[in-house]
Formats: structure tokens, sequence, C-alpha cells
């Protein structure tokens, strides 16, 4: 027998298996260690790796249900959303860019500005969110943050801010750089008022925004592994002509610098979060939150 024919034989009953379809979506590859994770099992887990401890980038709405008791977000200054105030255009037109954002996203700007109950305290809250052109800092943001925080001012209720950002965005020019100045203007005051500000760095927080509120916590709590820095490592070592030692701009090198208080896995963030704000707490939350309604109904 010729070797095609031997090669066409087949047994009788055997039939040909046809190859099944995965469903997209249904495993994700951690990209710490390259395990291979069911997508529900990583859910449960917060996004984060069972094996190695990786913590995979979530939205702003996902660590609003992380961090907040079930129910209790009320989300304000909604009406605050990105603008094109110079008429940008490089490959395509500022203005193209935000309507993709605000489609992708479903919000109109790169943070989440609300109150919110952390384990029973009333807080402000606020929570960028990296797929709104990389969180980048522009107008609406650093306008959203000072009135949030002015808001926390008047009712002296805690700042709770979390960045993951780009920095400041440059299609806004020196408009995007003036909002690290008001928002840090808006914290010295809340920090004279004696208001607590927890402020929470995860993968990654560069730039203005690393050099601005990000860094002006009472508390500064970071995510294992997080890259957090002002410029890119290549930029650094050019303007000092020296060696950067491995992993500087990560967070368990900031912690052991003193940049940063703590680290706190994904899953213990909540209850980190919690005893902070028992330890800065007074016995005015109630009347606080009462206050808080009647500044919603007037429409601040």
């Amino acid at each position: 027998m010729d070797q095609v024919s031997w090669l066409k034989r087949r047994k009788p009953g055997i039939k040909d298996a046809k190859r099944r379809e995965m469903p997209d979506g249904l495993w994700r590859k951690c990209e710490g260690c390259g395990e291979i994770i069911y997508h529900k099992e990583l859910e449960r887990n917060l996004w984060t790796c069972n094996k190695c401890g990786y913590h995979f980038r979530i939205s702003a709405d996902q660590y609003r249900d992380i961090l907040t008791d079930p129910g209790t977000f009320v989300e304000l200054l909604t009406a605050i959303e990105s603008k094109d105030p110079l008429g940008f255009v490089d490959s395509k037109s500022y203005t193209e860019r935000i309507s993709s954002a605000k489609k992708k996203t479903g919000r109109k700007s790169a943070v989440m500005t609300g109150s919110a109950r952390v384990d029973g305290h009333l807080t402000m809250l606020a929570i960028l969110d990296f797929r709104f052109l990389g969180g980048s800092m522009g107008s609406a943001m650093g306008e959203k943050i000072a009135r949030l925080t002015r808001m926390a001012i008047e009712e002296r209720i805690p700042l709770v801010t979390l960045s993951s950002s780009g920095g400041a965005r440059m299609q806004e020019g020196i408009l995007s750089l003036m909002q690290m100045a008001k928002t840090s203007a808006m914290l010295a005051k809340l920090h004279e008022e004696r208001l607590p500000h927890i402020a929470i760095q995860v993968h990654p927080t560069t730039g203005g925004v690393t050099a601005s509120f990000a860094s002006l916590g009472d508390v500064i709590v970071a995510e294992p592994g997080a890259l957090i820095g002002f410029a890119g490592p290549r930029v650094i070592q050019q303007t000092i002509k020296q060696e950067l030692p491995d992993g500087f701009q990560r967070s368990e090198f900031l912690l052991e610098h003193g940049m940063i208080d703590m680290i706190v896995h994904r899953k213990e963030l909540k209850g980190a979060l919690a005893k902070l704000l028992d330890f800065f707490s007074d016995d005015d939350r109630d009347s606080a939150e009462d206050a808080l309604g009647q500044a919603r109904k007037q429409g601040l």
C-alpha cells in the first residue's frame, strides 16, 4: 500500500473531531507571571493574580465598588466635562479624542467624583479612570477635584483620591499645568482645616498628577508593584547622568525610601482605608451627611 493510501485510511466508527472555539474573555494571561487565569476566578480575586499577586488595571467603577459600601455612592459634579479650549489637532482633533473617550467610558471626564460611605464613614471620593485618555489631568479634572475638596471643607468630610494617570494632558497646554497649582492650593486649605486627605496611588501614577494632588495626602497608600513617578527613566537618567537602580519607580522602592506610607493589596484596600478613616474620624459624621444632603438639594 502506498503512503498516500495509508494516510487516508480511517478505522470504522471513528469520526474527525471538530475544533472547538474558545469563547472570548473566558481566560486572561497574567502579565506578571504568565499564568492563565479563569475570568470568573480573576473577578472573585478582585482582578489580582493568586499566583504572583500581580494587580490588573481596572476601571474607576470597579474601584468604586471595591472601596465603598454598597449603594452609598452618589456621583457629584457630573455637569463638568472635558472641552477643547485650544482647538488642538495632532493626528486627529482633540475634540474627536474626547468624544471617543466619552463613548468608551460612559463618563464626561477622566475623574469620577462623589460622596460615599467606606465602612460607615462618609467621605468625598475622587477616582481617576485610566481608560479616559490615560487618566490625564485637564481643566475638567482639576476643576472637579478642586470643587470636591471645597465641598469636603464646607461639610467637614474626609477626602479620598485614587490616582491612575499618565500626567497632565498635553492637548490643553498651559491650562492643564495650571490644574496642578489649583488642586494643590485647595488641598492646602483642606490641611489648614485639619481635615484628612488619603491619597491612593495605583498603576500607573505619573507626571503632573504625581507632582500634585496624588502626592499630597496625609497618608499615601499604593498598590503592590505600581509604577509611580514624574518623568520616565530615560529622561531622568539623561538629566542626572547617573545609572538608576532597578525598580526605582515601583511602589516597593518608594516605600523603602519614604515616598509613600504603606503598600496594600487590593483585597485589603477597603479595610485599610476604613482603619485610616477611623483614626481621623470625629463624632460629626451624621451631621455632616445631613449638611451634604442640603448642599445637594441646592445644586452644589
